[in-house]
């Protein structure tokens, strides 16, 4: 039997009815496999059954492990309460909705073994809808060239890191951090590699299209400067090109006389709106990375943990885990 313990982290959030199906597969799965391993199952303030389900499954489940969170803290933060409590010297993240199918996580172990520390993987034969397939493509592109982040799938769940990666992770708390992204840093030996991709069991996905778009605005905002960067390329070019624009204007007014262009009024506010939306584009921008300075600055918890269930000393409960 290989003596490294295997942790599976899940986050859920409403997912009563995947909960017996995904665990119907996973756990003959772990089994196999020859090794100590636990199910560490995040309730994310979930609205619905999956927190009774949870508990019911304790009860014939060797190696669950239910945490229970306060309230709604996002994916981010269930994960990050699942890197807490894990003990096991290789970790893997999935999905509660099985289009990360449990199947896949031999080829994860596999990789292990081989000595990386950090496995990404990429979908194949992703099951979403055509517009999502491309709108994560073009995503990827930009971020990884924005970012320098070598990932070619920054959206896939099924993931696996090595307790030193984690500890590592841990050791840094970092504000609406993406967390694939972060434990690239503390890698020494990362690989990616490809697993199948399936339609979800039941429900619909939680991520909507406002919430991707916020989770690339983490990333990007989070692991780049080319943002700002941009803006003052972008300032300086509409800076020249005023000034030029300007002396344009002034000499066509001159030549054509007054009543050219209807005494300059269109050109005007063109121009007067072009710039207004420039403004608060960069606004906005600088916005968001003066907001996550502040939100560093409060260091308030990622995450508050209610209790902790299916450790051999029984039910643990946590007031707070600081960040």
């Amino acid at each position: 039997m290989d003596k490294n313990r295997l942790s599976v982290i899940i986050p859920m959030y409403n997912e009563e009815e995947s909960i017996e199906v995904l665990f119907d597969r996973l756990f003959p799965v772990l089994e196999g496999l020859n090794m100590p391993f636990e199910v560490v199952c995040i309730n994310d303030g979930s609205r619905d059954r999956t927190l009774e389900i949870l508990e019911r499954e304790l009860k014939r489940r060797p190696g669950l492990v239910v945490v229970n969170l306060a309230r709604n803290f996002g994916q981010h933060a269930a994960v990050m309460a699942g890197f807490s409590e894990a003990q096991g010297d290789w970790i893997i993240t999935m999905d509660a909705d099985l289009q990360n199918p449990p199947e896949e996580i031999p080829k994860l172990v596999k990789e292990f073994k081989k000595g990386h520390d950090l496995i990404g993987t990429i979908r194949e034969g992703r099951q979403d809808t055509y517009f999502r397939r491309l709108a994560s493509r073009i995503t990827n592109r930009i971020v990884a060239r924005i970012s320098g982040i070598s990932l070619h799938d920054f959206g896939c769940m099924l993931r696996g890191y090595s307790r030193e990666v984690v500890e590592g992770i841990l050791s840094n708390p970092e504000y609406r951090t993406f967390i694939p992204a972060l434990a690239t840093f503390f890698a020494r030996n990362p690989v990616e590699i490809y697993v199948r991709h399936e339609e979800r069991a039941a429900g619909q996905s939680k991520y909507s299209l406002l919430r991707l778009f916020s989770l690339q605005l983490d990333l990007m905002t989070g692991f780049s400067m080319w943002p700002l960067r941009i803006l003052f390329f972008v300032g300086t070019f509409m800076a020249f090109g005023g000034l030029l624009a300007a002396a344009v204007i002034v000499g066509l007014r001159i030549y054509y006389g007054a009543g050219w262009a209807a005494e300059g009024v269109f050109t005007l506010f063109a121009a007067l709106f072009f710039l207004v939306g420039c403004q608060f584009f960069a606004l906005g921008l600088l916005g968001e990375y003066i907001g996550r300075i502040f939100q560093a600055v409060r260091k308030r918890p990622t995450f508050i943990l209610e209790w902790v269930k299916g450790r051999e000393k029984g039910e643990r409960k946590v007031l707070m885990r600081l960040p």
